[in-house]
């Protein structure tokens, strides 16, 4: 069995709970990059940018420079530039779109909105309202494609579960009769990012999939994206997923947290060579 190399690791739920970290999160980070794997955050988080994503880990004491993927880059692949964009999310939506070489209009731009839309891309938004999903759905129902950056209702916090961007998504879905296409965790656009930052030249998928462990707290997103990917999963309950809790994936590796699933890794116990669940 080849020796996994890249380190996939989730965000909330694992590394910490709404900024916070998680007891032994920010070692077995350090762990993992002192063993000679490198450590690459994906997330589904979409609010911020990656430089804001980047300084609150270096904040926890991580250095993550060029090692951060969110689902606003993923979902930015797919609109094209020179479009226009209607932005029902975050700073890091707009810095994607931005990026991606499209107009980015903002939510609440009756004016913007009105000169024709090309896409609307939803993600978290914390001043969502409903003059901006009126807009948005208007958007969609005239023809814009409808982008989801991710569908999770909910992230974990230190005070319990909070609405995530998949609840924001499904009303622009209920008033506007649209079904997004998703381009976050576990969905190919993310899948294809990820490729690209950490895969060799000439490598093949099934290559790189081989050196991949995908660790999350959520079977849903996490392991259907390590489903995706072909690689082995590492389920962590310190998060959405509760110790106990029966989950309908065998993942690779059940922990309790990031320190348990990196113990795990470092000594190269694994029950199974690859994620298998139902399409």
């Amino acid at each position: 069995m080849v020796r996994p190399e890249i380190i996939l690791c989730d965000l909330d739920g694992v590394v910490w709970l709404g900024g916070t970290p998680i007891a032994g999160s920010v070692a077995a980070v350090a762990r993992l990059r002192a063993s000679g794997r490198r450590v690459v955050f994906v997330t589904n988080s979409s609010a911020v940018t990656i430089a804001e994503h980047t300084a609150v880990l270096a904040a926890v004491g991580i250095e993550a420079t060029g090692d951060v993927i969110s689902s606003a880059t993923a979902a930015a692949a797919l609109i094209e530039p020179g479009q226009r964009v209607l932005v029902c999310g975050g700073r890091g939506v707009t810095e994607a779109v931005q990026a991606a070489g499209a107009t980015a209009v903002a939510g609440d731009d009756d004016a913007g909105a009105a000169g024709g839309i090309d896409a609307v891309v939803v993600g978290l938004h914390r001043e969502f309202d409903y003059h901006r999903l009126h807009l948005a759905a208007s958007a969609v129902r005239l023809g814009a494609r409808f982008i989801a950056t991710n569908l999770d209702p909910i992230y974990p916090t230190v005070n319990g579960p909070t609405p995530g961007g998949g609840a924001i998504a499904a009303a622009v879905a209920t008033a506007s009769g649209g079904v997004p296409v998703t381009a976050g965790k576990p969905h190919p656009p993310m899948a294809k990012a990820v490729r690209a930052m950490v895969g060799e030249p000439g490598e093949t998928e099934q290559q790189l999939a081989a050196r991949v462990v995908m660790i999350g707290d959520q079977v849903s997103t996490d392991g259907l994206f390590a489903v995706e990917l072909g690689c082995r999963f590492a389920l962590v309950r310190s998060g959405n997923t509760a110790p106990g809790a029966p989950v309908d994936l065998l993942p690779a590796y059940d922990a309790a947290d990031l320190a348990g699933a990196t113990v795990m890794i470092l000594a190269g116990s694994t029950p199974t060579v690859a994620v298998a669940a139902p399409r």
